[in-house]
């Protein structure tokens, strides 16, 4: 290697020596301020004329293809592409981030949320390609790279790309892609096309799902485990890890070995995810947002519950990104940030401790198998309840921490739960489009309030105990208002354009406020159900709403990362409050730890609780959960605990207040 390559590039660490065909440096260009790059050389270690051509066949096609596709912001551009000392050389732009299977490597086995929240954001990307002619006919984890800079997904290594109407054919050992990721069609005949990029799509969702890797299973039985995929999801020390039906269907139709059978377009997969709720949502926090549209991005609010697969900490330490033929390695010390525009569900590194939290002392209730999207104090101070998405309620003594009991009946996950004013009943929704009511005492269901169309993100009883609210997901998107004594349907509330995340009612029992991932909160009269007026002015879905003990003040959490205050009586904001690094899943006001006598409680998928003076706006302190999201905060009624759910090792804590 000479000192400068093309007169401006200079290598300064050998990344990767691998690939049959490349070395991949990482290099300063130093006509722009020594800004990083990827130089990928030329030079084979082929043997033979045909294996020589097909290489730099592919190698002059990878920098023709980026440079067709670089103008994508999730495809890295072209900067140079030249031939010198008898070597070929492209320059590419260098993306800061981890491939995901480094990441599968470090969290662990993705969740469905995460899934879809996966597809969501690459399906437009190779939408894109395809209505180019392009197909890239080597996807699997190692070719998308989590982007540091804004939690987005980028697809790399264009070295096997090929335009639909070339007509070259794959010989015998110079099969291009991956076995196990690459479709029957492309394996034996060399003919790729949008729906061979599709399977290799599912195949990636399959091993970012189980932790199998598809290369291993093609080696022991071929193509095979295709049809049997379901059965390698509850493999030992994964404990009953499922998918939906709906998730399930389209795993299944990607992964279809007859190419007519299989999905034909991206288009088509986002059409079927965002015509389906996420099955695992927590109330605010996991719930998929069709806003694909809008963003081509959907964090679906997605909250989706990158529910079990959002577990286990990052570490800050070295990742691996792979580009095109070689690979790049390099140590990536800086923790993820989330962009407005990112999909909802990245994995964040947690962020450095801002406050310290010695005034708190932390204790995991251990139980559920699966994450707690929602919890919720009895007003008698006595009870905690949470729900999960492994379909059970459970009661604890919050004395003692003690499990009292376990509630089980709904069909799938369990999004939010709630306790009448009285202590003696728990109302309880789930995606299986069902409101339970269930007795306390004896844990015996009274009756089970049917009728939403879609699954049920949030129930809140009125505060005389008659009436209960509920809101509904996307293809729903209601509130429906229950008389308690008979189990009948009062009156069905429209208004909303998206799913309805969260309803509360106003303290003095009068008004009801309902979050929506259609971007506004409304409010309503509830003796009439008519729209008092709407609040509008937040960039993404609205996950959390809570009215303030003074019944004018009304706190919403946001997908954008803020807490919003709103003056009821003017409709007017009255703060922004910044600090979380990724969406704010729940909020709750809590009494008497504040000089004002009120604090604001937030929990974010950042792992974080933070506490807020609501007058000044300041944040007071930070609860670091040590791992996994918050889906669901709430505040004992003395105020001297707080609660939090979500995913992770400790799936439900709580912090009590030392005096």
């Amino acid at each position: 290697m000479i000192p400068l390559l093309g007169g401006r590039y200079r290598p300064t660490e050998l990344l990767s020596d691998e690939g049959g065909f490349g070395r991949t440096y990482l290099a300063q260009d130093v006509h722009k301020l020594n800004e990083c790059c990827v130089v990928k050389q030329f030079a084979p270690k082929l043997q033979g004329t045909g294996p020589l051509t097909k290489a730099i066949e592919l190698f002059k096609q990878e920098a023709s293809r980026l440079q067709e596709l670089g103008e994508h912001p999730q495809i890295p551009t072209l900067l140079a592409y030249f031939e010198q000392n008898h070597y070929l050389f492209l320059v590419q732009q260098f993306i800061n981030g981890q491939n995901l299977l480094k990441e599968w490597e470090t969290l662990g086995s993705y969740s469905e949320i995460e899934i879809r929240t996966f597809l969501l954001d690459l399906l437009p990307v190779l939408k894109f390609i395809h209505v180019r002619g392009v197909i890239h006919r080597d996807i699997k984890p190692q070719n998308i790279i989590r982007r540091q800079s804004d939690g987005r997904l980028v697809l790399i290594d264009f070295g096997a790309s090929k335009q639909l109407t070339a007509t070259v054919q794959t010989k015998m050992g110079t099969v291009i892609g991956s076995h196990g990721y690459t479709a029957l069609e492309q394996m034996q005949d060399g003919k790729a096309y949008p729906a061979s990029d599709l399977f290799s799509l599912g195949a990636t969702c399959f091993h970012l799902l189980t932790g199998v890797r598809p290369s291993q299973l093609w080696i022991q039985q071929g193509y095979g485990w295709v049809q049997s995929w379901r059965q390698y999801l509850n493999r030992p020390g994964r404990d009953g890890i499922s998918v939906s039906t709906e998730l399930g269907e389209i795993l299944d139709k990607l992964l279809q070995l007859d190419i007519q059978k299989r999905y034909q377009s991206a288009d088509e997969v986002i059409t079927d995810l965002t015509s389906q709720p996420s099955p695992l949502s927590s109330v605010p926090p996991t719930i998929l947002t069709p806003t694909f549209a809008a963003t081509s991005v959907n964090k679906a609010a997605v909250s989706l519950k990158s529910n079990s697969k959002l577990q286990m900490q990052l570490l800050l330490g070295s990742s691996i990104l792979v580009l095109g033929l070689g690979g790049v390695w390099y140590l990536q010390t800086r923790p993820h940030t989330m962009s407005e525009y990112s999909p909802p569900i990245s994995r964040p590194i947690p962020p450095e401790k801002s406050v310290p939290e010695n005034s708190f002392l932390p204790k995991s209730l251990k139980g559920h198998s699966s994450d707690v999207n929602s919890v919720a104090f009895s007003p008698d101070g006595i009870t905690l309840g949470s729900a999960s998405d492994d379909k059970t309620i459970k009661l604890w003594k919050l004395a003692s921490g003690e499990e009292i009991r376990t509630l089980q009946g709904h069909s799938t996950w369990i999004w939010t739960v709630t306790f009448s004013p009285d202590s003696k009943t728990l109302a309880s929704g789930s995606a299986d489009k069902t409101i339970k009511l269930w007795n306390l005492e004896t844990g015996k269901l009274i009756r089970t309030l049917e009728g939403h169309s879609d699954g049920v993100a949030s129930v809140a009883f009125s505060p005389d105990g008659k009436t209960l609210a509920s809101g509904s997901a996307s293809k729903d998107k209601t509130i429906k208002l229950w008389n308690l004594e008979t189990g009948k349907l009062i009156r069905t509330i429209d208004g909303h354009t998206n799913g309805v995340s969260s309803v509360v009612f106003s303290p003095d029992g009068k008004t009801l406020a309902s979050g929506s991932w259609d971007r506004t909160i409304k409010l309503w009269n509830l003796e009439t159900g008519k729209l008092i007026r709407t609040l509008e002015g937040n960039a993404e879905s609205i996950l959390s709403v809570a009215f303030a003990p003074d019944g004018v003040t009304l706190a919403s959490g946001c997908g954008d990362k803020t807490v919003k205050l709103w003056n009821l009586e003017t409709g007017k904001l009255i703060y922004t409050l910044k600090g979380h690094n990724d969406k704010v899943n729940s909020v709750a006001f809590l009494r008497s730890t504040s000089p004002n006598g009120v604090t604001l409680v937030s929990g974010s998928s950042d792992k974080s609780i933070k506490l807020w003076n609501p007058v000044t706006g300041k944040e007071i302190r930070t609860l670091e959960t040590g791992s996994g999201y918050i889906y669901a905060v709430a505040i004992s009624p003395d105020g001297q605990t707080i609660a939090g759910g979500g995913s992770g090792e400790n799936i439900l804590k709580i912090w009590q207040m030392i005096q």
